[in-house]
């Protein structure tokens, strides 16, 4: 009659141990120099398995770093000079991000999608796409490590 939790979960975050020392500080580097951010930005990680992701950025000095995952309650809505959008599943998913990313950065943050974990029918070049749905505008892509920079999309004014 009891069904097992471990079948139903997705599992345990891997500990501190199993996730090695600064497997992805040559990532966090380049996400900071891409977004023109200080060392001391607040930054939102939303998607999955982000664990190793939350803990380089503290090493790395970061003011404020949360951990959120798409279309769950997050109940604080702190602003943030950033959102980072890795590892999420289908286009419903990414949408749900891009809508938590929006709502945390305001109309002056950024938000960087990872192409590779961008699990999208048509792929990485679907998200430009998304982007505009959710207002937001393409600012840069750095082809290297497939990432999307993506800012608010600027009001134009209307000629009188």
């Amino acid at each position: 009659m009891f069904s097992r939790l471990e079948e139903v979960s997705e599992g345990e975050p891997p500990s501190i141990s199993a996730i090695g020392i600064g497997p992805c500080n040559g990532r966090v580097d380049r996400l900071m120099a891409m977004a023109h951010l200080p060392a001391s930005a607040h930054i939102a990680v939303i998607g999955r398995h982000t664990l190793p992701l939350l803990l380089d950025l503290l090493k790395h000095g970061c003011a404020a770093v949360r951990c959120l995952r798409p279309g769950a309650p997050a109940p604080d809505r702190e602003t943030a000079d950033l959102a980072w959008i890795v590892d999420v599943d289908g286009d419903e998913e990414f949408d749900a991000a891009l809508r938590a990313a929006r709502a945390r950065i305001g109309t002056a943050g950024r938000i960087v999608v990872e192409g590779a974990g961008c699990a999208c029918r048509a792929g990485s070049s679907a998200i430009p796409g998304h982007a505009a749905a959710a207002g937001l505008c393409v600012v840069s892509f750095d082809h290297k490590d497939n990432r999307i920079l993506l800012a608010v999309a600027p009001r134009l004014a209307l000629a009188a």
